[in-house]
């Protein structure tokens, strides 16, 4: 499922032509405005999606947020706004009952839900796979914007493609959200980008997994401070989100679930992480754990490893306390349960284990793994290789996390085996497979991400 994209648009200083407006004598008690022309027109700038994607599981989530510039008629009374949408492009039978109308707003700004653009999809008759256009426009108005001397104006309009999505049978229909994790505890810091927190079947509940270090942390919208009303932290401890200031969040390092919930700004952040155990995995019984990631386009947890002959188990941050989260399979049916003797058996190889802890099925398969190599890396060149994590979620694209190299030279290889292997000869930054291409570092502890669609990588110091 295509995620839907929400952006946040700044109000940009610029001013469109100037429109006319006409008005007309009434009775005294009616002020009458002499005014024949606003100094300033209604204007918002846009870079719409290029398509906007419709499913029953994402109707509360804000599609998009319309924000546009203050309006000075020159007259010393209120101004006023609204945010129209019409399946109607001239607007000519606009209808605030049916269509969208975002009602009379003080602020230059306002959100529309997917629900709002199911509802105009309802009135243009489109159904599941089925596209069309829908149209905004924002207007402002001094005073009530009623009565024969009002005075208004008009942006341009707008077009939003939307298309309604045909339910998939078994589709999780998790969403990435437009909340995010932020903060000195996060793995980019204080300038983002920010951990991502996804959607959930229950309505305006969003769910993050991270791994943090000691630090502070805060929530926010579109990786953004551009409106303090839109990132939270909590000043009192409460766990109740607030717009306060200094209201940091405290972490102290370790992986966490993070759940907030929309509805009345409540959230959680609990010890969780998945992992294997067992004498098939690289650190046998004891641990720590191989620890499985989050894939929201499956709703599942997952994990590449290199496993021996061997035995093993699924259980939760690395602890046999509670028998209800360590898993096993006693029958072999592809389905994870907790009873005695129920050790997974698996034989020696390189292997993508796959989770759903909704219906605790699980599955085992071979693929190939890449790996650091060199006299670099922990085990020089004759390995056994530091893995990769492939990121689930952008096919393609391979992190490794704090690995510590020593002076020297490597190399990137699939399944600790030389062929096809990839090192960079001219040092630009692009993989290659010329001879003499050994990748030179000096020793220090490195982040290294590898794109495999480009064949780009990256080295980050820590």
């Amino acid at each position: 499922m295509k995620t839907i994209i929400k952006n946040f648009f700044k109000i940009l200083p610029f001013i469109l032509g100037a429109w006319l407006i006409s008005s007309c004598d009434n009775d005294d008690v009616v002020p009458k405005f002499t005014l024949s022309q606003a100094s300033e027109n209604v204007a918002f700038s846009f870079s719409a999606a290029d398509e906007y994607l419709i499913s029953t599981g994402t109707m509360d989530n804000v599609a998009e947020r319309f924000v546009w510039n203050n309006v000075d008629f020159g007259v010393q009374t209120e101004i006023n706004y609204q945010l129209q949408g019409s399946i109607d492009n001239t607007f000519a039978a606009y209808d605030a009952t049916t269509e969208y109308d975002s009602g009379t707003l003080s602020v230059t700004n306002a959100e529309v839900k997917v629900s709002d653009l199911n509802n105009l999809a309802t009135l243009l008759g489109l159904e599941a796979g089925d596209s069309g256009q829908v149209y905004f426009r924002a207007r402002a108005f001094a005073g009530s914007g009623e009565g024969a001397d009002a005075v208004d104006s008009y942006s341009d309009v707008m077009t939003l493609n939307i298309s309604i999505l045909e339910e998939t049978s078994g589709s999780s229909e998790i969403e990435i959200s437009d909340w995010g994790i932020v903060g000195s505890a996060a793995p980019n810091a204080w300038d983002g980008p920010d951990v991502p927190f996804y959607t959930t079947n229950e309505n305006n509940i969003i769910v993050a997994y991270a791994s943090l270090i000691d630090g502070q942390i805060k929530f926010r919208q579109n990786n953004s401070w551009d409106d303090p009303n839109i990132n939270y932290g909590d000043l009192t401890g409460d766990g109740i989100l607030d717009t306060e200031n200094d209201n940091n969040i405290d972490v102290t390092a370790g992986t966490y679930k993070i759940t907030i919930n929309l509805n009345d700004n409540s959230y959680s952040i609990e010890e969780f992480y998945w992992g294997l155990v067992g004498s098939a995995t690289p650190n046998a019984w004891d641990g720590p754990d191989v620890k499985l990631s989050y894939d929201y386009t499956t709703n599942t947890f997952k994990t590449v490893v290199q496993l021996v002959d061997g035995e093993m188990k699924i259980r939760m941050n690395d602890s046999w306390d509670d028998p209800n989260i360590n898993y096993g399979d006693l029958t072999g049916d592809g389905i994870l349960d907790t009873e005695n003797e129920n050790n997974i058996a698996v034989t020696a190889g390189y292997y993508l284990v796959t989770v759903n802890f909704n219906t605790l099925e699980y599955s085992i398969e071979e693929t190939e793994i890449w790996g650091v190599v060199g006299s670099a890396a922990p085990n020089g060149w004759d390995g056994p290789d530091v893995k990769f994590v492939p990121d689930f979620s952008n096919p393609g694209k391979w992190d490794l996390k704090d690995i510590t190299l020593l002076d020297g030279d490597m190399k990137f290889r699939i399944n600790d085996d030389w062929g096809g292997d990839y090192g960079d000869f001219n040092s630009d930054g692009i993989l290659d497979q010329e001879s003499d291409n050994n990748i030179i570092v000096t020793a220090g502890v490195y982040d290294i991400s590898i794109n495999f669609n480009d064949l780009t990588y990256t080295l980050t110091a820590k």
